[in-house]
């Protein structure tokens, strides 16, 4: 390795070292040695400039959710780091791994006012699972070896690193580069869980009548899917999940429930959870959505609980029985025990409880997926989609309109991450920067971006960088000219007291069309699967403006709206 290097140098060496293969990020005066060490030492790295360091660090969540290794986005000092933040929480709080990395004023002009000053430990400490601001080059490497720790070991989450302007110029020791190869991607290090606690859960689960599993997140994640799988089947038992538990098991499994809970649940997956005796949440942290505000499971229902996070074992019911582990390893132990026992055989009905609640809920459902009604009904573009995208699709939805639509009926049919949504904290123009991401951490899968009008205005910039990109994605708005989300909720909550949530109508195949991506816009629904399908066997960029019914007007699977 060359002898001579700088701190710049030192970080790019590192990031190589940890398995980086894409950074997203925003140039800024700060980042001049920075992105000049790019430039020299990147080698197979692919820095893809984006318009918006919000746009930049979604686009490195959205890689992270498909590829399982640590995504990474980068902006400069003062602006670029606030802007970073959004992406950090939500990488966090959903439990996965991001590196934010912020370049930043000289040490040696801290408290002399230089611009852009601001405490990037203090800003980024309650949004990080790990921060630090590096104050010498020589800290370089075990500093960004404790980034890539920290982001991928127990509960996968966001890290950040701040890297003033001075100490990019400083030299590191060459000999000091080097990384773990555990943790170029998560769950590194996975821990079972300790003796006894997976025949604990048998007997919990056995001794039930009417027991329902409840994913979260956690099962995608550890690539628990197959243990899963295997254990619902031989007990045939029902699963539901969480909209982020989505992909635990396939849609078309005979045990999968479909999402529960106050958004994208139905008043038919709702039943199972209220008569279960028993509920066993995997990977899921039994949260207000999931649980419709701790509507059901009811207070003194009997709770068994996996994670690989102890701190919300017991957070929000009295739990029999808490497995702590690696949800792969852990769903494996429990799998050998009934092994070892030879329990095999079908014992809850599960199967026959799932067929009943999906055959009410979908005909519910095809009555509206198969209506005329202008705007377009949003089951309407649901179910065009469920017929005409590949089985390995990527579909990243804002949370809003398109949200619990996609979450209670569209039917994936693999198990895995291939439906993303931001759910932790919800922000607008997520799905438009985050499937960018996706699409380059899963370049072969046909992905799809779902948005409502007002989170195009979010990030619309970002298509001159998806066009740039060559991007193979179909960006699908419902546009109904208001904050919808909100307009329902003043739908439901204040009598229809609609106040400011209203805004013009926009022509958004215009602007993209203008931005270099191929666009259409749907009013009559029988123009939709025609155009749909033309939009998705384009190769390049597409956009399908769809005006669609408004959602204080439509029977969106929302408890809170339905009465």
């Amino acid at each position: 390795m060359d002898n001579q290097m700088n701190g710049a140098d030192a970080l790019v060496a590192m990031l190589k070292a940890h398995g980086v293969r894409h950074i997203f990020g925003l140039c800024g005066d700060t980042s001049l040695p920075f992105y000049d060490s790019m430039r020299s030492h990147g080698g197979d790295i692919t820095h893809v400039l984006t318009r918006d360091e919000r746009s930049a660090t979604y686009m490195a969540d959205g890689y992270s959710r498909v590829t399982g290794r640590p995504g990474v986005a980068e902006g400069p000092s003062g602006g670029g780091a606030t802007y970073i933040l959004p992406g950090l929480i939500e990488a966090s709080e959903s439990s996965y791994a991001v590196l934010g990395i912020t370049t930043d004023i000289s040490v040696g002009t801290y408290g002399k006012y230089p611009l852009t000053e601001v405490d990037q430990n203090a800003l980024m400490a309650p949004v990080t699972k790990w921060n630090s601001v590096i104050v010498q080059a020589a800290h370089i490497p075990r500093m960004v070896r404790k980034a890539f720790r920290a982001m991928t070991t127990g509960r996968a989450g966001a890290a950040h690193l701040g890297l003033p302007y001075d100490i990019q110029y400083d030299p590191v020791e060459p000999g000091d580069i080097w990384a773990d190869p555990k943790h170029t991607s998560y769950p590194a290090y996975p821990q079972a869980p300790e003796p006894g606690a997976a025949e604990a859960a048998v007997e919990a689960i056995l001794s039930a009548k009417q027991p329902l599993i409840v994913c979260g997140g956690g099962v995608v994640i550890a690539g628990a899917m197959a243990e899963l799988a295997r254990l619902a089947n031989r007990l045939d038992i029902p699963v539901a999940t969480s909209i982020s538990g989505q992909g635990s098991l396939a849609d078309t499994d005979p045990m999968s429930l479909g999402v529960v809970g106050s958004n994208g649940g139905t008043d038919e997956t709702w039943e199972a959870m209220e008569a279960a005796d028993l509920v066993i949440f995997m990977g899921a942290r039994a949260g207000s959505t999931t649980t419709a505000r701790w509507e059901a499971p009811k207070p003194g229902a009997r709770i068994v609980h996996f994670d690989s996070d102890p701190m919300v074992i017991g957070a929000n019911y009295p739990t029999e029985v808490g497995v702590v582990g690696d949800l792969k390893l852990s769903l494996a132990a429990v799998n050998a025990v009934l092994d070892a026992r030879g329990q095999g055989a079908a014992t809850f009905g599960g199967a026959k409880a799932v067929a009943d609640i999906k055959a009410r809920k979908f005909a519910r459902f095809n009555a509206l997926a198969t209506s005329d009604e202008t705007p377009i009904r949003p089951e309407r573009v649901v179910a065009t989609l469920n017929r005409i995208l590949p089985e390995d699709a990527t579909i990243v939805s804002d949370p809003g309109t398109s949200c619990p639509y996609f979450s209670a009926y569209y039917q994936q049919a693999k198990a895995g991450r291939f439906f993303i949504t931001n759910r932790a904290h919800g922000a607008l123009g997520y799905s438009l920067s985050a499937s960018l991401g996706a699409w380059y951490g899963r370049p072969t899968s046909k992905t799809v971006a779902l948005m409502g009008d007002g989170s195009f205005g979010f990030t619309c910039g970002e298509l001159e960088t998806v066009t740039r990109s060559r991007a193979n994605i179909t960006f699908i708005v419902f546009s109904n000219a208001t904050f919808g989300w909100i307009k329902a909720s003043q739908m439901a909550d204040k009598g229809s007291r609609y106040y400011n949530v209203d805004f013009n109508r926009v022509d958004h195949a215009a602007v993209a069309t203008a931005y270099g991506v191929k666009a259409w816009r749907v009013e009559d629904p029988t123009d939709l699967e025609t155009t749909l399908k033309e939009a998705i066997a384009h190769d390049g960029p597409t956009l399908v403006d769809i005006i669609a019914q408004p959602l204080e007007e439509a029977a969106a699977p929302v408890r809170r709206w339905m009465g």
